[in-house]
């Protein structure tokens, strides 16, 4: 199994947390990634910490925007200058336990899916890891993921020979849910029950934003899906039954 696997990481004044995310990457037991970060015009060192690995090891690419453009475009960039047969997401501030990719891929390959995600956990700014896992769930199908988004950016991968290459929305936020329905529209998503990442949780990551999130999940429905006014309103009902649920 030596297939390459192109790793999308975009990168937007995160100094703070961008060493220990390439360290992770560095770090896996599965050798044959190529690591592209793409820049959304930092003003901060995000550019000289990139090209300071890129030295080091040439499976690391920096790729730097024009303008401003907001994760999921970053992502779109770092997906069209992919080489690899397959992609994974990593997001500047999160990080991956050193078998993900060996892991996931022989779950992958062992069993031919196209589209996989793993459990991950959470840490703090610090970097201390916080008692939640979140699980996945098995078997992911178009329908059960319109109710909620089930699946997290830092573990998915999806087979590039099988799709092609699948972009982000141009929306601004929730863009990998939209892309998660797009592949699950051509295959169900299977998920690896083993813990192999960590989602930093800093202190934007409550309520405020979460209620913000719902406008764009709206969008996904009735521009991204052209799902009837009647068909969204219930699934955005459900999505946010199921977002108070997963608080208590």
């Amino acid at each position: 199994m030596t297939k390459l696997v192109s790793i999308i990481t975009p990168v937007h004044n995160s100094e703070q947390f961008l060493e220990c995310c390439i360290e992770s990457v560095l770090t896996q037991t599965y050798e044959n990634w190529e690591h592209i970060l793409v820049d959304d015009c930092s003003s901060d060192n995000s550019k000289a910490i990139i090209e300071s690995y890129q030295e080091q090891d040439p499976r690391i690419k920096y790729y730097g925007l024009q303008e401003n453009s907001g994760a999921g475009m970053a992502r779109n960039k770092g997906i069209e200058f992919a080489k690899g047969k397959y992609i994974a997401f990593l997001d500047s501030d999160d990080v991956w336990y050193p078998e993900k990719l060996e892991k996931q891929l022989h779950f992958m390959e062992q069993n031919n899916y196209h589209f996989t995600f793993t459990d991950y956990d959470q840490i703090n700014e610090a970097g201390q890891r916080l008692s939640k896992v979140l699980k996945c769930k098995p078997i992911v199908t178009y329908k059960n993921a319109l109710y909620k988004n089930p699946i997290g950016c830092l573990t998915v991968i999806y087979d590039v020979e099988f799709f092609g290459k699948q972009y982000m929305s141009s929306i601004r936020k929730r863009q990998d849910y939209a892309l998660w329905l797009k592949l699950l529209k051509k295959t169900n998503g299977y998920g690896l029950n083993e813990c192999l990442a960590s989602y930093r949780v800093g202190n934007e990551s409550i309520s405020a934003n979460k209620l913000d999130l719902l406008k764009y999940e709206w969008k996904i429905y009735r521009d991204e899906e052209n799902l009837p006014f009647l068909k969204s309103t219930f699934y955005l009902i459900s999505a946010i039954v199921l977002k108070m649920k997963s608080y208590f």
